[in-house]
């Protein structure tokens, strides 16, 4: 993963991780379930963003690194498996 990828998944994941701990503290809180939901959507939409910042740079980075070193088939076959996973 290239830097600038990587900086910005992890300021994703702590972004992440303090939405989830506020879910918690809601739940424990006995929050109204339509608030918990609205910020259980937030943090869905949060790691969808992520995972699409990932496969951006996995398919500049690490595909075309892979063609140059021969290995398309591979990384093509990866990538069919990436959206079987995606697509359960």
């Amino acid at each position: 993963m290239d830097e600038h990828t990587q900086a910005d998944v992890l300021k994703r994941l702590a972004y992440i991780e303090g939405h989830l701990a506020g879910v918690r503290r809601m739940i424990e809180a006995d929050t109204y379930c339509v608030d918990v939901l609205k910020q259980t959507y937030a943090v869905r939409r949060a790691i969808e963003k992520m995972e699409a910042e990932m496969l951006d740079g996995h398919l500049h980075h690490c595909v075309l690194d892979a063609i140059r070193e021969g290995k398309a088939e591979q990384s093509f076959t990866e990538l069919i498996d990436l959206y079987r996973v995606a697509n359960k």
